[in-house]
């Protein structure tokens, strides 16, 4: 496997092909690390494996990082019973480098909850996979502070626990376990932790692989190399089956930060390198001024709002352009501050959308376990990104229906806050998002139509209580601070408010506001949806003026599941219901988008501006803010 980097640190625009963009690298900078262990923070990160930035990128980063250590010095660590050591682990190592050394140090040689289910490994959790994540870095990072016989009693019981591959391996006590509820060893059995979600695998594989590494397990290491191999040709071929998830993109981060910091074999650092930038690119397209939007596989629903996303308040450390302090920094975080790495500059530069604009970005998701047969043969999902000057507004289209896909988000510029989000759902009450069987949504640029059968379930609508809303000719307009929207409702009701009865998530979504809209008759219902701003509309005004005299509806196939919405700005956007499978048939401008013609993982309307990268083709490009990357693997 073969590697590729290319970062050209001048201009990539003409005109300022001279300017010089100084560089510095994590190694060189004043860091939030104490002095004794820079050491330890250096790990032998050659020149070629760093990414490198600017003095002012590298300064505004370690403001945020001390913010996020202030954060966590002095809480309550938790315990060690089960997976929570991915909380207490965290809590405790914040707590070291706050200055409380000697506390956190004690907690982190604790005797484990559990330590009799862990006696064939010294008595060391090597089980839960969030465990590993946090077992990594206090071995590698803190083990000059670590006592040295608990140190050793880690390398002893990782040697035990590497010795053969310890997934599926029969545990000592419990077997294959006893089934049911649960994922501890007593009920799955083994001696790791099986589970196959992006993150927990991560977690584990780069476990095993680095343990086996530095206890001299030959076999076990060779074995988990041709298993990250995979994983990381993935992200560069066909995409990550986690892909963009709101709550667990960072925790698959942070496993490979492991990776990157600690890996003895050059190349096996270079391919944790690989995919740190990857996932690292695929966080920046989505945020947007502390928001993480557009679609989203693994969608919980509590992520629309600023800073609402673990992943936002995670990639916040690097990314910034933020107005409001980080109520909660994600507590990998803690993986993030303790590591040489940091994003390529031009990725920093597209979190920022340091890029021309109005641009379209199609792309494609593979199926979520990707990596069964099939998996490799196509995407499993497509979905649309376009950014204006003021906003991004995404949507997906997927083979399937699929529950826990975040299908439709629109993030808006404010000037205070970072971002308003406009979000549309129908899973099954208020922000719970969902594809739904039946749902089908197509999207060209500013245009947006989504349409189902006739169906009970209402349509639900997510907006800022700061929006000022008004009916005009049928039409539903919502004028955000830069941003403007004008909705035409599909056999729906006028909406009306929805009230949130749970606690927490009323004071989570405090300052927004939910409308429900009904189906009137059995017959197909929806909307179509135009977004306006200043750049594309004039004024507020003008837009509400334009659409009601240019844009136009037709629904005069609507019977057999046919839309067209003409746009104030003369682009035409038909959909037309698919029977046979989840994916609508649709017409952009009158050209019919052939689905299996667009497997590009990112596919910009600007050529490879500001992101491309082809399937299956391992070369990810990205040009913002003045600066050019390129990078990937090749087979």
């Amino acid at each position: 496997m073969k590697f590729f980097f290319l970062l050209l640190l001048t201009c990539a625009t003409s005109g300022c092909a001279n300017r010089v963009v100084p560089t510095i690298s994590a190694l060189e900078a004043e860091s939030v690390i104490a002095p004794d262990l820079t050491k330890v923070k250096s790990l032998s990160i050659a020149s070629e494996t760093q990414n490198q930035w600017t003095p002012e990128l590298e300064a505004e980063y370690q403001l945020r990082a001390k913010e996020a250590i202030a954060y966590y010095a002095g809480k309550g660590y938790g315990n060690t019973h089960g997976e929570n050591e991915k909380r207490s682990y965290p809590y405790a190592m914040f707590d070291f480098l706050a200055g409380n050394r000697e506390q956190g140090l004690s907690f982190l040689q604790s005797e484990d909850a559990e330590s009799g289910d862990h006696e064939h490994t010294e008595g060391i959790d090597y089980y839960y996979s969030f465990t590993l994540k946090g077992q990594v870095r206090k071995y590698f990072f803190l083990g000059q502070f670590l006592d040295p016989d608990y140190r050793q009693r880690m390398f002893e019981g990782a040697k035990k626990w590497t010795e053969q591959d310890p997934k599926g391996r029969p545990h000592p006590i419990y077997g294959k376990g006893k089934g049911g509820n649960g994922w501890g060893p007593q009920v799955r059995g083994g001696w790791v932790d099986g589970r196959n979600t992006d993150n927990l695998r991560a977690m584990r594989e780069v476990a095993v692989y680095l343990m086996a590494e530095e206890t001299g397990n030959e076999a076990t290491r060779l074995l988990y190399q041709q298993k990250l191999q995979r994983y990381v040709w993935a992200l560069y071929h066909i995409g990550m089956g986690e892909w963009d998830s709101e709550n667990y993109l960072g925790h698959t981060f942070a496993a490979y930060l492991n990776l990157y910091d600690f890996a003895q074999d050059p190349e096996v650092k270079q391919l944790g390198k690989a995919a740190l930038d990857w996932m690292a690119t695929a966080a920046a397209l989505k945020y947007y001024r502390g928001g993480f939007g557009g679609p989203t596989k693994r969608d919980y629903g509590k992520g629309n709002v600023v800073y609402g996303s673990n992943t936002a308040r995670l990639f916040w450390l690097y990314f910034g352009d933020v107005t409001l302090p980080n109520p909660k920094p994600e507590r990998d975080i803690i993986h993030l501050i303790t590591s040489t790495y940091r994003p390529p500059a031009a990725v920093v530069a597209l979190a920022r959308k340091q890029f021309d604009k109005p641009v379209e970005i199609l792309g494609s998701k593979p199926i979520y376990e990707n990596w069964k047969p099939g998996g490799e043969e196509q995407p499993a999902y497509w979905e649309t990104n376009f950014f204006g000057h003021t906003y991004q507004l995404g949507s997906v289209a997927g083979k399937f229906a699929d529950g826990d896909v975040g299908p439709f988000k629109l993030m808006a510029y404010n000037q205070d806050r970072g971002v308003d989000y406009f979000v549309a759902n129908t899973g099954g009450g208020w922000v719970q998002p969902g594809k739904n069987q039946g749902d089908q949504v197509g999207q060209y640029r500013n245009l947006v139509i989504w349409l189902r059968p006739s169906s009970e379930q209402p349509f639900f609508f997510q907006l800022p209580k700061s929006a000022q809303a008004e009916i005009e000719d049928g039409i539903w307009f919502w004028k955000l601070e830069k941003t403007w929207l004008a909705i035409h409702p599909i056999n729906l009701a006028s909406s009306t408010k929805v009230t949130i009865g749970n606690r927490k998530l009323a004071q989570h979504y405090s300052q927004e506001q939910t409308w429900q809209a009904k189906s009137i008759r059995k017959s197909y219902t929806g909307f179509a949806l135009e977004v306006g701003e200043q750049e594309s509309h004039g004024s507020y005004p003008e837009f509400k003026q334009a659409v009601k005299t240019k844009s136009q509806l037709d629904l005069t196939n609507l019977a057999t599941g046919t839309v067209q919405l003409r746009g104030a700005n003369g682009n035409r956007l038909q959909l037309t219901h698919n029977p046979n499978h989840e994916l609508p048939i649709l017409l952009r401008n009158g050209v019919k988008h052939n689905w299996l013609q667009h497997l590009e993982l990112y596919h910009s309307s600007n050529g490879n501006k500001p992101i491309s990268l082809g399937w299956k083709t391992g070369k990810l490009r990205v040009e913002a803010g003045g600066l050019v990357g390129e990078w990937g693997i090749e087979n």
